[in-house]
């Protein structure tokens, strides 16, 4: 299996260890993992910011890095879905645009674990106490875990993926799928609400005894973690990828 490697922007700048961990669990499920270094930002902080008309050279560039590719993986629920949902060719024509092909092979790292290679058994050990945060887009874009207003039978791919894990806790949170107020450039348009929303969030895994906090997007724990740092917290913020390659 032919697998891209989709690395965001932020990950590979302040978090590439993250990136590491997804190249390490994809090749040990048996998958040969191209990584094309020519790839930059898949454009969402422009489009999130009402300028997509100004996105088409990113996405020019996604489309020709990737098109070649069987699927194409990345450790990020947000990135991911602004490419299904957003991503277009500078001429789109319908089935015949480049981009369309594109959007139907790309999967967050949790989502092609669990519903493409279907992993039942994870060589992970991690015996820590886990507060799991499932994040926006990938739960409600993505339908990577169940939502609490909804009342239909609960489910989450990250937690089935972490129950695998040997050694670790998951705890209980008391609202398990709030947002954590990060929202990209929500954050600087409206900095007071996402700093309070932030707090509300950590404070939650705090008081239930958490010593790490994971999540399967990076954008968000980045937000939590500096909430932590300023709150001067022995907490600490991990990428679901880095639990599943963990050998503690």
């Amino acid at each position: 299996m032919r697998v891209g490697l989709f690395i965001p922007c932020y990950v590979d700048q302040f978090y590439p260890q993250v990136g590491i961990a997804t190249l390490n669990l994809l090749e040990r499920f048996g998958c040969e993992v191209i990584y094309p270094a020519d790839q930059t930002c898949c454009g969402q902080p422009m489009a999130n910011s009402g300028f997509e008309h100004l996105t088409q050279g990113c996405n020019d560039l996604f489309i020709k890095n990737f098109s070649e590719f069987e699927y194409i993986v990345c450790p990020s629920g947000s990135c991911t879905l602004h490419i299904k949902e957003h991503l277009h060719g500078s001429h789109p024509d319908g089935a015949s645009d480049p981009a369309t092909g594109v959007r139907k092979k790309i999967y967050e790292l949790v989502e092609f674990l669990t519903d493409v290679l279907k992993v039942e058994n994870i060589e992970a050990s991690f015996p820590h106490k886990v507060g799991l945060h499932q994040s926006c887009h990938g739960q409600r874009g993505l339908k990577l875990a169940q939502m609490t207003e909804l009342m239909e039978p609960p489910f989450s791919k990250p937690e089935k993926l972490l129950k695998m894990v040997k050694g670790i806790q998951l705890i209980e949170l008391t609202r398990k799928d709030e947002c954590c107020g990060f929202g990209g450039t929500f954050c600087v348009a409206e900095e007071a609400v996402s700093v309070k929303m932030g707090k509300d969030r950590v404070a939650d895994h705090l008081h239930h005894g958490a010593e790490y906090i994971t999540a399967a997007d990076m954008s968000c724990l980045m937000h939590m973690e500096g909430i932590l740092h300023r709150q001067k917290s022995s907490v600490r913020i991990v990428h679901i990828a880095e639990i599943l390659n963990s050998k503690e």
